[in-house]
């Protein structure tokens, strides 16, 4: 193979290529509806004119017929006179109009073929562009129902599935922290309110104990619920050591109880 053959088959692929991709489907059906549109009109304009033709013939016709008719009058005419010569003559242009007659009856004839033929295909074009107006409408419905469904298909391929449901997991693995930290905290708070709560209570207990002994040292006199029930504070009047005595011995007795 010569190399300027391979340089026009690679132009010539490349040309196609370059053809095929531009194409529009759309548009290329709207073109060919206008071509067959097109011939379409140049086929009722053949038809028209077979059909004109044909009146011109079959009138050239009919006037040859008449003509030939009028002739053969004359010669009768000329004949019944005793104008031989006139009725020879008389026939000799009564065959000169038949003969045309009988070309154009010959000629008649096959356009009207013609015509029948140019009509019948003229019929056939205009089923074929009917059905071509229809199938171009199927089919620019078809093609808008794919370029739909192919920018669909391009729309999630595009989509980084897998980024997405991990982005997905990070943040409800953040929201899980969050929530075991607010969680924590509020129990932590809770702790804190028992723990105060509870060194209140504890530290109550000590400091009554620890008020009553200071009463007890000074001599200041106790509320009633807490001075022992052995002691009657309205019938006696001890001194002062032998209260403390008295007081002291019973927080011992006390403590032993506890201990």
């Amino acid at each position: 193979m010569g190399i300027f053959d391979r340089i026009s088959r690679v132009v010539r692929a490349n040309v196609n290529d370059m053809i095929d991709k531009s194409e529009d489907p759309e548009k290329v059906l709207e073109q060919s509806i206008r071509e067959m549109g097109d011939d379409l009109v140049k086929m009722r304009q053949a038809v028209a004119q077979a059909i004109a033709a044909q009146k011109r013939t079959e009138q050239q016709y009919q006037k040859n017929l008449s003509e030939a008719n009028t002739w053969q009058q004359r010669a009768q005419l000329a004949l019944t006179k005793g104008e031989e010569g006139l009725a020879r003559e008389a026939l000799v242009r009564k065959k000169t109009y038949s003969e045309t007659a009988t070309t154009l009856k010959t000629q008649l004839d096959g356009q009207v073929g013609q015509i029948d033929s140019l009509r019948r295909n003229l019929t056939a074009l205009e089923s074929k562009i009917s059905e071509a107006k229809t199938k171009k409408d199927m089919l620019k419905a078809r093609l808008s129902a794919a370029k739909a469904n192919q920018q669909l298909q391009s729309t999630i391929s595009n989509i980084n599935t897998s980024s997405a449901m991990s982005a997905f997991e990070r943040m409800e693995d953040k929201v899980l922290q969050m929530e075991a930290v607010s969680q924590s905290a509020g129990e932590l708070a809770g702790m804190g309110e028992d723990s105060k709560w509870a060194a209140l209570e504890g530290g109550t207990a000590v400091d009554d104990e620890l008020a009553m002994l200071k009463a007890q040292l000074s001599g200041t006199p106790q509320p009633t619920t807490s001075l022992p029930p052995s002691i009657d504070v309205t019938t006696s009047s001890p001194s002062s050591s032998s209260i403390v005595d008295d007081e002291l011995e019973q927080l011992r007795q006390q403590l032993k109880k506890e201990y």
